[in-house]
């Protein structure tokens, strides 16, 4: 896939460039889908067990670019959340995303686990930091943990950059999905998709190979 604008691939660069860390973030969360095969009247009588304004994350995970490194990835943070509305996980979101029940079962509550990431991440305060994600679910999400938990959001949304619509303007292309996006520029993806980890690495791995210098000079990314 052929870069076709510059001037907004250059604009994403001097954003970033004001400060030293970018945080790519992925969250995964409680969640349920109607069964295969419902017709019409069938999927208007049926009640998902988790409705869309109850969802919880359940996993964070990020990985960290060092911006002044070639935004190469130095760091990750990965941790469960235990939700609080709907503790059971359905069976759609164990099969989606790998998670077990035991894995939240014994997990720290969103307020714990958000005080470890602040400590995590406080080091790299006194040179600055962005975050991004592929598109706003996240942001969202993390502002309404945080409300459900009585805290304060950590991650500021006026750091926050989508980076699922600047890769559609830059490549002049429909939106994507994050796998078909990574793979679109000529990676493999790494690890289990919907895992929020795995979610982050391959985010950081588009990223730094959409915004290094190597990629720059030669004005195209993906395989030859």
């Amino acid at each position: 896939m052929q870069v076709k604008r510059w001037g907004q691939l250059d604009a994403l660069r001097q954003q970033l460039g004001e400060s030293r860390w970018l945080l790519c973030v992925d969250l995964e969360a409680t969640c349920d889908d109607y069964p295969a095969g419902l017709d019409e009247a069938a999927r208007n009588a049926h009640v998902l067990e988790v409705q869309r304004h109850e969802m919880e994350t359940i996993e964070i995970g990020i990985a960290l670019l060092d911006v002044q490194l070639e935004y190469r990835i130095v760091d990750h943070f990965g941790q469960f959340v235990r939700p609080l509305l709907r503790p059971k996980l359905t069976e759609f979101c164990t099969g989606l995303t790998g998670i077990s029940q035991s894995d939240v079962d014994t997990a720290e509550r969103f307020a714990a686990v958000q005080e470890q990431l602040g400590d995590w991440l406080a080091p790299r305060d006194t040179e600055g930091w962005r975050w991004c994600s592929w598109g706003d679910y996240d942001r969202n999400q993390l502002k309404e943990d945080a409300i459900r938990a009585g805290v304060d959001v950590l991650l500021d949304p006026a750091r926050h950059i989508n980076l699922k619509k600047c890769f559609w303007k830059i490549f002049a292309c429909r939106a994507l999905g994050l796998k078909c996006a990574v793979e679109s520029i000529g990676l493999s993806w790494e690890g289990k998709h919907h895992r929020a980890i795995d979610d982050a690495r391959n985010l950081a791995r588009l990223t730094q190979l959409l915004l290094s210098s190597d990629a720059q000079r030669h004005g195209r990314h993906g395989m030859d």
